[in-house]
């Protein structure tokens, strides 16, 4: 792996910028405009009920530091989620012109860190605002890290997990069952019974033309059968092909139009669970405002561990710090203390269903009062990120080669084995070519 101690040119930034970017030209990136020690520029790609708490978040810290005469204001840039956004930070970093501190998911960093895009945390800064190692889950810690280095410091978790409508549950008799699972035949057993009290289906499970979806279920089941996958550029990528197809051959038993519907989307998955046809759905925290609106009866649990080990996939956001051509230290010092603030005050960013990564927050008493984000709070213990990969990550198109290969398995139509080999194969192609660097 390269090491960040070296000196990084502006032409070698940008050429690892435009990688990250898709090979496209890069503009903008003329020197950046002094800004005063008090002045913080903030980029995230929160929007809807996300940008309104982080927002919120935001104003508070400002208003305690005005009121402590700290001296400093952070001003927000929120730009669109996905690849329009991961370009644009590519882009700023390589040019100059980055805002001194940025919010990324987890699952990019071994794409930007490389290439000299970020720059480390200083742990003994990071200290001085009463931030340290020991406040977060050590894998949510340890997801930030690369080359020996801090490149991130987490704001949350955000899971993928199983929702369920307690008053179907009751009346199927398997509220306690669903909180046994611990097979594939017996989630198939509950998710039958609730089929027939709800009399259109047990589960709801959207991913048709959503790669995120789709990976996101097959990664929990196949990192609950303690698979690894591994992506090391130059080699072929280390992978367990019998958990893969187990994985995905369950997936497709579930998709028989009665336990949960074949060809649904994301969309179609949550009217459903809001309108009380089916007892379970599979989805993000994310969705968790939508279902608290609706007042719909129901609970939310991690996915059972029905392959014998606990695994969930899930993200992080993250704080970031890009690359700039010039560092004020008085400035630096001030986003220091913006993060810290917007950590200790996160408990608010919990009630968007995320799981706050600052421990102090998950152990207070006004926390563990949420439900049902508190049922969920113990899945940072075994989180399972992207596996580490420079082309891979939220917003790129690693989601979608493996919806390309995997789609027809879930329709039904396509071979479990076949589909994974051809996601496997296109994975080899990538890691064949140089990491951007």
């Amino acid at each position: 792996m390269a090491s960040m101690d070296r000196p990084f040119s502006r032409r070698r930034l940008l050429a690892g910028a435009a990688a990250l970017a898709g090979g496209g030209t890069l503009l903008g990136c003329a020197p950046s405009a002094s800004r005063s020690a008090d002045e913080l520029s903030y980029w995230h790609l929160m929007s809807g009920g996300d940008g309104i708490v982080m927002a919120g978040l935001v104003d508070a810290v400002n208003a305690s530091n005005a009121g402590s005469g700290a001296g400093f204001k952070a001003t927000q840039t929120v730009l669109a989620w996905g690849p329009p956004y991961y370009t644009k930070l590519a882009m700023a970093s390589a040019g100059g012109r980055a805002p001194d501190v940025a919010v990324m998911h987890a699952s990019r960093i071994a794409g930007y860190a490389p290439g000299g895009l970020l720059e480390p945390w200083d742990l003994d800064l990071l200290a001085e605002v009463g931030i340290h190692e020991r406040d977060f889950p050590p894998l949510v810690w340890q997801k930030g890290q690369y080359d020996g280095k801090l490149y991130s410091i987490a704001l949350d978790t955000h899971p993928f997990v199983l929702y369920y409508n307690t008053s179907h549950a009751d009346k199927a008799g398997v509220t306690d069952a669903l909180h046994s699972m611990n097979s594939p035949e017996g989630f198939t057993e509950v998710a039958t019974k609730l089929q027939k009290v709800t009399g259109k289906h047990g589960l709801s499970y959207g991913y048709l033309g959503d790669g995120s979806q789709m990976w996101r279920l097959f990664y929990t089941l196949y990192r609950q059968q303690g698979a690894e996958m591994k992506l090391v550029p130059g080699q072929q990528a280390q992978v367990d092909e019998a958990a893969a197809v187990k994985a995905l051959t369950f997936v497709r038993s579930l998709l028989n139009d009665t336990i949960a519907t074949r060809s649904g989307d994301g969309g179609t998955a949550t009217s459903e669970f809001l309108h009380g046809e089916s007892g379970m759905f599979f989805g993000g925290v994310w969705e968790l405002p939508v279902l608290k609106a609706s007042k719909l009866p129901f609970d939310a649990m991690p996915i059972p561990a029905l392959f014998g080990t606990q695994a969930a996939y899930a993200d992080s956001h993250t704080f970031v710090l890009p690359r700039q051509s010039e560092v004020s230290a008085e400035r630096r010092r001030h986003t220091y203390q913006l993060v810290a603030e917007i950590l200790k005050r996160s408990v608010s960013w919990a009630g968007a269903g995320h799981i706050p990564a600052y421990q102090p927050v998950i152990k207070s008493s006004e926390y563990q009062a949420l439900k049902p984000q508190s049922n969920y709070a113990g899945i940072p213990a075994y989180v399972n990120y992207d596996p580490d990969a420079w082309f891979g990550g939220a917003g790129s198109d690693f989601h979608r080669y493996f919806a390309e290969n995997v789609q027809n398995v879930y329709l039904g139509s396509g071979d479990p084995a076949a589909g994974f080999d051809g996601f496997v194969k296109r994975l080899n192609v990538l890691l064949d070519r140089p990491q951007p660097v």
